[in-house]
């Protein structure tokens, strides 16, 4: 059998293709493909909020938001070697635009820069995240010019986990809480074994974890009682628009639940902005004998969420539902 002989991966100077940072690389990196590409890398699902946002007399490149729980993401722009200057930017923005987490690209990080983002990761409790990514393009001989992050600074999640961890043994939980970071603990292992997309939740006393879906303002929520036996898996809207999005969503009802492959319980919440769209199961959830059923159900159905709300949630306008029920 003959082989195809292999080609050669070339890598190649950003500057070839971008050749200014403010007006060619950070549009590029704000259009919806790219800043998906940079969130995968870290692990977040970023929409993006404003270009060019400004902070006093200055200008932070990119300002985002983490669909998960809607906080701001801060990134900054290098198509060269990291400096002191944009160390300083960086929580300049940060400060003035109360942002939690800060992702710095540059071509390429000096040493002192990436310990200064790993000390600021040690020092900082888990509600920060410090991120270095340096910026290539590669090509095989002449095809097209492929991007890739590499990223060379990320939060030390483990061991602020253990650190919390070990703060609330010491505050003496409750047999419920103990069960619940259990719980987590073992799902999280259960989305790795899995290779799921969804990130494995922190371990900590909560009946409840959120990921994106899409867009801010809107969540997909894994929830579990373990008093009264009950697992959930739901979609919620939190937006003053939250009514109109329901609505929209509530049009295509049946549409939903065949592709989705079950029913589901729709919740307009009128005394406030939320509404859900849920599924739920009943079981005993504190045998940890059942744990394993669970996740794979919890798994399943956050999975058919996604697949079919995301697409759905990307296009919503809030003005068509407005139009309908003034005809109606």
């Amino acid at each position: 059998m003959n082989k195809e002989s292999l080609g050669r991966l070339e890598k190649v100077s950003p500057r070839t293709y971008w050749e200014r940072e403010d007006t060619e690389f950070t549009p590029w990196l704000a259009q919806e493909e790219n800043i998906a590409l940079l969130g995968d890398t870290i692990g977040i699902e970023l929409e993006v909020q404003e270009q060019e946002a400004a902070v006093g007399p200055f200008r932070a490149d990119i300002l985002c938001r983490n669909t998960a729980n809607g906080s701001l993401v801060l990134i900054e722009n290098q198509l060269e070697r990291t400096n002191h200057t944009h160390l300083g930017q960086l929580f300049t923005y940060a400060a003035g635009l109360d942002v939690v987490t800060i992702v710095w690209i540059a071509r390429h990080f000096r040493e002192e820069h990436r310990a200064a983002l790993d000390w600021l990761n040690r020092i900082t409790n888990e509600d920060f995240h410090f991120f270095g990514l340096e910026i290539e393009l590669w090509r095989i001989d002449e095809s097209r010019l492929a991007p890739k992050f590499n990223l060379v600074v990320k939060p030390n999640d483990w061991s602020k986990i253990v650190k919390e961890a070990a703060s609330l043994q010491r505050g003496k939980l409750t047999p419920i809480q103990e069960l619940q970071i259990a719980y987590w603990s073992a799902f999280g292992e259960y989305l790795q074994e899995h290779d799921s997309r969804f990130k494995p939740p922190k371990p900590q006393p909560s009946n409840a974890i959120a990921y994106g879906i899409g867009r801010s303002m809107f969540g997909l929520v894994a929830f579990i009682n373990m008093r009264d036996g009950r697992v959930v898996v739901s979609l919620i809207m939190n937006d003053t628009d939250s009514k109109a999005y329901y609505h929209l969503l509530l049009q295509e009802k049946a549409e939903i639940e065949t592709e989705l492959g079950f029913e589901v319980e729709w919740s307009e919440k009128p005394e406030g902005k939320e509404s859900h769209i849920t599924i739920r199961h009943h079981t005993d959830t504190t045998n940890r004998d059942n744990w394993p059923a669970l996740h794979a159900w919890t798994l399943e159905k956050m999975d058919a969420f996604d697949r079919v709300f995301r697409p759905r949630i990307k296009t919503l306008d809030a003005s068509e539902w407005e139009t309908d029920r003034e005809i109606v």
